[in-house]
């Protein structure tokens, strides 16, 4: 079986639902490692405009995402957690979220990435495609789309 699982978490319904397959998964066998990854983008102009909802300190953008992020990453620790499963590591990263994704799971020698077939969505995926789909064309392990 594998003995090390990252799944890639933006605390959608379908990456829950994947994580908790990749938590089933390793259960099935020696126990693999689970590792969650949450990447955050700083990038256009909407996100820029969130900081209109504090006008009185918008703080850094970037601290603004990557405090998300942990949040997200955090929950899905939760997850984990509360399905009796305590072995899981988490990381938040930035930049393109498929290149990171792969870049990530190659520097960490992972064996399966196993991730949801949609996520939260934005519009860079309507027009370039999903995550989902760019991972599974770049990663050179086997994805487990759930």
């Amino acid at each position: 079986m594998f003995t090390s699982i990252l799944v890639p978490f933006d605390g959608s319904p379908s990456a829950t639902s994947a994580l908790r397959y990749a938590l089933d998964l390793s259960r099935l066998g020696d126990g693999a490692k689970v590792t969650l990854l949450t990447v955050y983008r700083h990038h256009s102009m909407l996100e820029a405009s969130l900081s209109m909802v504090r006008p009185n300190d918008p703080g850094n953008m970037d601290d603004a995402m990557r405090g998300h992020a942990r949040e997200v990453v955090e929950f899905g620790k939760n997850v984990a957690l509360e399905a009796g499963f305590d072995r899981v590591q988490a990381f938040v990263k930035s930049g393109p979220a498929a290149r990171t994704i792969v870049k990530f799971s190659e520097d960490r020698g992972m064996d399966l990435i196993v991730m949801g077939s949609r996520g939260m969505g934005s519009m860079e995926g309507y027009l370039l495609g999903s995550v989902s789909h760019k991972v599974t064309g770049l990663a050179r392990i086997p994805v487990l789309l759930v």
